[in-house]
């Protein structure tokens, strides 16, 4: 396990770069600002190893070693996204669904929708408001490992039913 899991909870003030996390299932676009809001990078990366490298790359030559300065706001709490946001050591602000819409509507009255334009409103949303919304904390190796035997389980429960469907309706 990487050490940078068991950081603890980032003070508000050591944060200088705040990144909006737009995620899909195959690639995500990222845009971070500054303190002052001017957009110092903006990246498209792949979900698979070399993106994530690539995103680490940036993010080191911009912020230095110690990643947890920069704060990210994403649309979820969970999942392999996160779980690599925090394993780069980054500080992690979940973004409930329906204040992301407000927030992209701030940026964008007309109603159009773009993935940049997602990434670049979580990190001005996160520069400006940030200081009220709870960081996550990495899970426990433990948790972890227990919440990846359950949906194996969950999974394996599902195939064993549609066999015996399968076997019933053949009988």
């Amino acid at each position: 396990m990487d050490e940078n899991m068991n950081i603890e909870a980032v003070s508000w003030e050591s944060h200088t770069y705040f990144m909006g996390f737009d995620w899909a299932k195959d690639h995500h676009e990222i845009v971070v600002v500054n303190r002052e809001g001017q957009v110092v990078l903006e990246m498209e990366i792949e979900h698979n190893a070399g993106g994530w490298h690539q995103l680490r790359e940036k993010l080191v030559n911009l912020a230095g070693s110690d990643l947890s300065v920069v704060a990210t706001a994403i649309e979820t709490t969970c999942g392999p996204a996160v779980e690599q946001l925090l394993e780069l050591g980054c500080s992690v602000y979940p973004l409930n669904p329906k204040a992301a819409q407000r927030y992209r509507d701030r940026k964008a009255p007309s109603g159009s929708k773009t993935d940049r334009l997602d990434a670049l409103s979580f990190a001005d949303a996160l520069r400006t408001d940030g200081h009220a919304w709870r960081q996550l904390k990495p899970e426990d190796p433990t948790v972890q490992e227990l919440r990846l035997i359950c949906r194996d389980e969950v999974q394996l429960i599902g195939q064993r039913t549609a066999l015996v469907n399968q076997l019933r309706q053949a009988l």
